[in-house]
């Protein structure tokens, strides 16, 4: 994990993203800025069919220009370290929760004001936290208005161990009494965490699961359906304790499998979200030593670490790519790139050109790129460089995005005037 470090106060590491020529040690790593005309390897799946998507006229719909953005400071509050999610909190549009790495979530407002502790996990982490452990994923309810339940992520050990757990809101805070634990999923070593949650539009919390870590994948977790390693998990947490596996998932009933996989054969899932307007899965996977990728999650897919990493074959030359799911996007380690952060389908109004394309950025360079869901030929662009060491996005009610970081800031992207 030499390649993306996160300095981080408590834990003295990095941020969960995972990448490298990793050996789960931690390792501070200097954010790299490159000029605008640096030239980036980027790519984009091959379709045998593309067609070029049209506006209401039939006109070719505007696109987005490179370099045609910026991100502006925005909830002036939030200046904790290491932020790594963000999550609205249902039926109060201008209040969002904020989780930091080293265990606190915070509620802030997003038209400004004070923050206020919502909760301290801290005595609960790992005690001798790595680069890529800690409080790791956030999310509400989806009935949150009525049960007040919120759902973390987190590291935990001995025996070190990824923990999902329910907590109940009492009085606007987090009652640390209430937790219920859901799932473990013992962790062979310190990096490769994962650790985003989300609810999808099923109403079924999903789970991003890194291979296990090191490097390389040496245990085999990306390809063996028989561990939830390298995963993401699909679930069903509304029954009064633990879970229960929706019985469409993909591998019910297949011998040796692990019915709560969705999909596999990745790496260090870095953040997904659900596009508001489809319901599709979009994900960022950190790569290696060569390649950074995004994905559109499907059922069953299979995307291919670690016969794969991003496009080209792993270990060999060449090598066996049947049934294996490709990239929509990749980019490659020139210009200071490390590790891909996941945003989001921009569904907002603000930038009509950007309507229906993931916006993501990565970690160590700061640069956010934008690929288009609808037109799987169409290369990425890049919307700016920020400079800033990007560790999340978020999704606001109207739809515009805001840019977490370890610089603690938050900012919200926008187009240049």
């Amino acid at each position: 994990m030499q390649r993306l470090a996160l300095a981080v106060t408590a834990l003295a590491g990095v941020a969960a993203a995972g990448c490298g020529t990793d050996d789960g040690a931690p390792g501070p790593t200097p954010i790299a800025t490159t000029p605008a005309a640096a030239t980036v390897v980027t790519g984009a799946a091959p379709t045998a069919t593309p067609s070029a998507p049209t506006g209401p006229s039939g006109a070719a719909a505007p696109t987005p220009r490179p370099q045609g953005y910026r991100v502006v400071p925005t909830i002036p509050a939030a200046t904790f370290p290491a932020m790594l999610a963000f999550a609205v909190v249902p039926g109060r549009a201008d209040e969002a929760v904020i989780a930091t790495q080293t265990g606190q979530l915070w509620r802030v407002r997003l038209s400004g004001g004070s923050a206020t502790l919502f909760g301290d996990i801290s005595d609960r982490l790992i005690p001798d936290a790595r680069s890529e452990e800690g409080l790791l994923g956030l999310a509400f309810s989806p009935t949150f208005e009525r049960d007040g339940l919120v759902y973390l992520y987190y590291s935990a050990g001995p025996p070190r161990r990824s923990v999902l757990s329910r907590f109940r809101v009492v009085s606007d805070a987090i009652d640390p009494a209430s937790e219920q634990v859901i799932l473990e999923i013992p962790q062979p070593f310190a990096n490769h965490n994962g650790g985003q949650i989300a609810f999808g539009p099923d109403g079924y919390l999903y789970v991003a699961l890194g291979d296990g870590g090191s490097g390389g994948d040496p245990l085999g977790n990306g390809q063996n359906l028989g561990e939830l390693l390298g995963s993401i998990l699909r679930i069903d947490v509304s029954v009064p304790s633990g879970y229960r596996v929706p019985p469409d998932n993909p591998f019910v009933g297949v011998e040796g499998a692990r019915p709560e996989i969705y999909a596999y054969g990745l790496r260090n899932p870095w953040r997904f979200s659900f596009d508001r307007a489809t319901g599709a899965l979009w994900a960022g996977d950190v790569g290696q030593n060569r390649w950074e990728e995004v994905d559109r999650i499907v059922a069953g897919g299979n995307y291919g670490w670690n016969i794969l990493e991003g496009p080209e074959c792993f270990r060999a030359p060449d090598c066996d790519r049947t049934g294996l799911v490709l990239p929509r996007a990749w980019y490659g380690r020139e210009a200071g790139a490390c590790a891909v952060i996941g945003g989001y389908v921009y569904r907002g109004r603000a930038m009509p050109e950007l309507d229906g394309w993931f916006v993501y950025g990565d970690f160590c360079n700061g640069r956010i790129w934008a690929v288009n869901t609808a037109d799987d030929s169409s290369p990425p662009v890049l919307l700016t460089e920020t400079g800033h060491a990007i560790s999340s996005f978020g999704e606001l009610p109207d739809g515009e995005l805001v840019v977490l970081t370890f610089d603690r800031a938050v900012y919200r992207l926008e187009r240049v005037p």
